[in-house]
């Protein structure tokens, strides 16, 4: 496909600001259902990426979403100035969080946020560096 068929959004995601989380996959929801895209498709956009914001207000100070839209999927590219994942394979484990009591007492922290990115794409990728940040690329096809 060309590249000017392909739709370019941008978000940022505030850090500790859980009045805010949710408004990229909100907005992304929203115009993915005015293009007329599958909603099956469109409902996994929208859990992996509520995940991802949370993940990145919870344990990154905050980040950037970039998301191309074109007509045979999406990509979605999440960037962290955040601690790292020191491991990757035991954050991917169900119910498996680092974070801090007062964040589960506001009923987020369980440990499911990787695991259902992972669950809700058809591809991930996690390029994490301790002390550095993260990058997650998702895919999504359509």
């Amino acid at each position: 496909m060309a590249a000017s068929n392909t739709i370019t959004l941008h978000y940022d995601v505030p850090n500790d600001d859980f009045t805010r989380a949710g408004e990229a996959s909100s907005d992304l929801k929203s115009k993915l259902k005015q293009m007329g895209v599958d909603p099956g498709a469109i409902r996994k956009v929208a859990i992996a990426l509520y995940e991802a914001e949370i993940n990145m207000i919870i344990h990154a100070n905050g980040g950037t979403i970039d998301v191309e839209i074109s007509e045979t999927g999406l990509k979605i590219v999440l960037k962290d100035v955040g601690p790292g994942i020191n491991d990757i394979t035991q954050a991917l484990q169900a119910g498996f969080s680092t974070a801090l009591e007062q964040i589960r007492i506001l009923g987020f922290g369980a440990g499911m946020g990787l695991p259902n990115m992972l669950k809700n794409t058809d591809d991930m990728i996690i390029d994490s560096i301790v002390g550095v940040g993260t990058t997650i690329t998702l895919f999504i096809n359509m």
